[in-house]
């Protein structure tokens, strides 16, 4: 359902939400819920579509951690979001996906998916409950290929460009939904920020968060000619900050042409970002056996090896081979090689010199955006009332795992029901 204007029409609304992503449709629902009638707005041809992207995998919809620890993985920005995701949590998200007829499970790793583990099941019976809501609901107007651009001259009235031309829109109340800054072809692209900052809300830079590094010197073409895109399974990695605060994570990740990238990056490139903006580089350590002790990778290191090469030695005793035995090469010195006891510390402390992220465009979020202290608790612009952000256009930042979704609609749902008080 598309909503077509002519050029010198002045929509008047009572709700316009921009952005058709998990946060701007969950603040149509809450209003549309409330009997408010609701204009919704994307640039895109059609909604959601970060979303279905971010399902091709697997939809990971929330995680069923205690939700102390869940709230804790938002970092510097879990005091602020701890009401919203009390709220509106893991339990929370789970019972919506149930509401929408979509069955959900937890995984191994105690992440939350539906059954079928895809998102486009879950988004159609959410739209159709948009459009169709229950007896005392407002239907969600949806108006597609409708791009932003920003407040009118008298700082009043939303400008929106559209396949009939130039629009304007007067509404009641906003909600701002427009996404970070990565994927801009799904539609999250930050163009949004000047028009913020000139109607006065503070914003923090945008940056790139679950992303990808370049190492130092990049790698030798050897290596990143046989083994970008290859996993180093089953490893650990740790980073110390300039603050002293440390992390130790194991997992997974995958060396890039240029560097490294995957789950295990992801969940240190906060920390790994703000090294870098501050000293230039940051540093890591890979840990290749992180399920063998210190003494016994020692011992099997100096086993008498004989005629065989040294790889072939590794290999029969500790199973290193492929991708682990040439990071060894590539980051060692030969003289390491030699030593066993040098050897044997490299493989449990590798070092890896990071010196910059990946273009933000290439992230899987971003960090930044407009700041919490702008806004009020309902989510309302303390210098434009009527005006609610909510989304990854505001400043905070989580790994991957169902927290950047759950926040998402959390603040969504939050930003949705600070409007239906504002119109009330």
């Amino acid at each position: 359902m598309t909503a077509e204007l002519s050029p010198i029409e002045t929509l008047r609304c009572d709700a316009a939400i921009i952005g058709a992503g998990p946060a701007g449709l969950m603040a149509a629902e809450v209003l549309s819920r409330a009997g408010v009638r609701v204009d919704l707005f994307d640039a895109m041809p059609s909604v959601g579509r970060k979303f279905l992207l971010a399902g091709k995998g697997g939809m990971n919809l929330t995680h069923a951690e205690p939700l102390e620890a869940f709230i804790g993985r938002y970092g510097a920005r879990a005091n602020v979001l701890h009401p919203l995701l009390s709220t509106f949590g893991p339990q929370w998200v789970r019972e919506w996906a149930d509401g929408l007829g979509i069955d959900t499970f937890v995984g191994s790793s105690s992440r939350v998916f539906p059954t079928d583990m895809k998102s486009a099941p879950l988004l159609r019976a959410w739209l159709q409950r948009l459009r169709h809501p229950a007896p005392g609901g407002e239907p969600v107007r949806f108006h597609m290929r409708h791009r932003w651009l920003g407040w009118g001259a008298d700082g009043h009235g939303l400008r929106f460009q559209a396949p009939g031309g130039e629009y304007t829109v007067s509404a009641r109340a906003t909600v701002l939904a427009l996404g970070g800054a990565s994927w801009a072809r799904l539609g999250s692209d930050g163009a949004w920020v000047p028009w913020l900052q000139r109607a006065g809300l503070d914003t923090a830079p945008l940056r790139p968060s679950n992303c990808g590094f370049e190492v130092a010197g990049g790698w030798t073409p050897l290596f990143s000619q046989r083994f970008a895109g290859q996993p180093f399974k089953s490893v650990a990695i740790s980073f110390t900050d300039s603050h002293g605060q440390r992390s130790d994570k194991k997992g997974e990740f995958v060396a890039t042409a240029s560097g490294v990238e995957g789950s295990l990056i992801y969940a240190v490139s906060g920390p790994l970002r703000d090294q870098i903006a501050q000293s230039g580089s940051a540093t890591l350590y890979l840990n290749l056996l992180p399920d063998r002790s210190a003494e016994k990778v020692l011992s099997e290191v100096a086993h008498p090896r004989g005629s065989r090469s040294l790889s072939s030695h590794l290999k029969s005793r500790l199973g290193l081979d492929g991708i682990k035995m040439a990071i060894l090469h590539e980051l060692c010195p030969k003289n390491t090689l030699q030593q066993p006891a040098a050897l044997a510390a490299a493989m449990q402390a590798l070092p890896i010199t990071l010196v910059a992220t990946r273009p933000i465009d290439e992230a899987i979020s971003s960090a930044g955006g407009v700041r919490f202290e702008a806004l009020d608790g309902g989510l309302m612009s303390t210098r434009q009332p009527g005006v609610f952000c909510a989304g990854e256009m505001l400043d905070w930042e989580a790994p991957t795992g169902g927290y950047l979704l759950t926040a998402c609609l959390a603040t969504g749902a939050m930003a949705g029901e600070g409007a239906r008080r504002w119109l009330a």
